[in-house]
């Protein structure tokens, strides 16, 4: 409902085995890329290159912990910008770890309404796997 899409949800795969993401709930955590498709009832796999993988990878380790940005995925709904700057919405977070990398699809002052179904949306090469 809030996504206005069929995906709801977004994580980023930092090796084969291993996902990063921002889980309601659950905040950012890692998870076994086995585990988050077993609940899954759909999966996309898209490759986006970033110049600078070590910087994405750390930025991405440095945000683990931090919690889930209910406000801000509300306020998508809403079209209110509600984003915390300490929390993060999974797509918010995903698009932020690219930048991080040097892979900016999108203007930074959007990042706040940025939703998965945006993030399919980018040109790159899909796989479906579920």
């Amino acid at each position: 409902m809030v996504t206005w899409s069929e995906y709801s949800h977004v994580d980023l795969v930092l090796d084969e085995d291993l996902l990063i993401g921002a889980i309601a709930g659950d905040g950012v955590v890692l998870s076994k890329a086995k585990d988050r498709l077993a609940i899954s009832s759909k999966a996309v796999m898209m490759h986006i290159p970033v110049k600078e993988v070590d910087v994405s990878e750390a930025f991405a380790i440095g945000q683990l912990g931090k919690q889930y940005d209910w406000l801000g995925v509300i306020g998508i709904g809403l079209k209110r910008n509600w984003q915390e700057d300490d929390k993060w919405s999974c797509a918010e977070l995903v698009a932020s770890i690219l930048a991080a990398g040097g892979q900016r699809p999108f203007d930074s002052k959007f990042y706040h309404r940025i939703t998965p179904q945006q993030l399919l949306m980018l040109n790159f090469e899909k796989v479906r796997i579920k």
